[in-house]
């Protein structure tokens, strides 16, 4: 048995972690836009990236070091240094070289406009205001965000059985081109449990997909995707089913933040499916749901409009069968294998579940066991508005 505690001290919960974000002059206005996380001792690395073939230089470059430890990321936002060429890569040895005489084996993670070079001399004296004894947390977690309106932060104390514990805390951005195909999300997480790199990399990858890779506000897949988690171990303490159970309660929570700050989004909607034939068709038909564009404008429009629900699940590709299928808007069944249920009562207590900020779709498809769960929100007028003008 263990117990999670909530902390409010994000990245730093873990012991030998710091963090903070300054003001380097990539955003107007003063606002904080470079940040960095540091460990008092090397750690464990591993991480999960972007499928998007047009991959950032940020990404390359990890994947180029090879296996490694490190004690320190240095992120930017503003300037994705994506589509940049080998000159991106170029950039950030530059920027990094910087920093080797104080860190350790040092890596970089970017998110903003795509092709365009980096600031290389505003973030270099950038990182001159870095206090790397400060903790700092939500400054740091302010520092990565673009178009988000809010911080995304959250910490877990667990408590073993024998009274022995360790801590894990992240910080994420994300609200627009979030489609993790692992969106523009990045995710960075730190531990002081004593886990192995393998098994956290295992542990890592198995979370991800009903977490990050869950979510979608716009169906769009970004170039720099990152999720990174950091070990230390200096607590000296693991467990695998404590650290696995942690771990996914906080990507889910940080990806359903992502959704519910989708850009221009009011609603944060779960897809929830079963009776699919398996697990990757009941995948399938949640993930349609959720970037359906059709589904999120009846979203947007609080439009009970079972239909389209009923439609993109035919459309997915799946097996499905009109008589098998079985549609709800929270707890109240508008569709029945078959049975035509929508009567204006029940349209007015459909529009009411609609009127909500957060609520769950269901779908049994009715063919076996398959279940999957996914995060989608609704989309309206000012995420155009926002993406219009993104560089500007």
């Amino acid at each position: 048995m263990y117990k999670l505690k909530k902390l409010e001290s994000g990245v730093c919960a873990a012991n030998g972690f710091y963090a903070d974000g300054v003001s380097a002059g990539l955003k107007s206005g003063n606002a904080k836009d470079m940040a960095f996380i540091y460990s008092s001792t090397e750690c464990e690395i591993a991480s999960v990236f972007t499928t998007n073939k047009m991959t950032a230089a940020p990404i390359r470059h990890f994947r180029d070091k090879g296996d490694f430890k490190t004690n320190f990321i240095l992120i930017n936002s503003k300037n994705a240094n994506a589509m940049t060429g080998p000159a991106g890569i170029v950039d950030i040895d530059e920027i990094l070289q910087t920093l080797s005489a104080t860190v350790k084996n040092p890596v970089m993670s970017s998110t903003g406009v795509i092709g365009v070079r980096l600031p290389k001399e505003k973030i270099i004296e950038g990182a001159k205001l870095f206090d790397l004894k400060k903790r700092e947390p939500n400054s740091a977690a302010q520092a990565i965000m673009t178009t988000d309106s809010f911080s995304k932060e959250i910490a877990f104390e667990v408590t073993l059985e024998d009274g022995s514990s360790f801590r894990i805390g992240a910080m994420a951005k994300g609200a627009g081109m979030i489609n993790p195909a692992m969106a523009t999300m990045l995710c960075f997480i730190t531990t002081d449990a004593k886990v192995t790199k393998e098994e956290m990399q295992e542990i890592l990858d198995d979370a991800t997909l009903r977490t990050f890779n869950a979510a979608s506000v716009d169906g769009d897949t970004s170039t720099n995707d990152t999720v990174m988690l950091l070990a230390n171990a200096s607590s000296g303490v693991y467990d695998r089913a404590a650290f696995r159970d942690a771990l996914e309660k906080i990507m889910r929570f940080l990806a359903r933040e992502m959704v519910r700050d989708g850009e221009g989004a009011s609603k944060l909607v779960t897809y929830k499916i079963t009776g699919a034939k398996d697990d990757k068709e009941a995948e399938v038909v949640a993930k349609s749901l959720s970037n359906s564009l059709l589904v999120k404008t009846a979203l947007y429009g609080e439009d009970p409009n079972w239909g389209r629900i009923a439609s993109t699940v035919g459309a997915s590709g799946v097996d499905a069968d009109e008589k098998t299928l079985s549609i709800s808007f929270n707890d109240l069944c508008v569709y029945n294998k078959g049975e035509l249920l929508f009567d204006k009562k029940m349209e007015e207590a459909a529009s009411e579940v609609m009127k909500l900020s957060e609520f769950n779709i269901s779908c049994d498809l009715g063919l076996g066991d398959g279940k999957f769960t996914s995060f989608g929100c609704d989309l309206g007028y000012e995420y155009v508005k926002i993406n219009a003008d993104y560089r500007t």
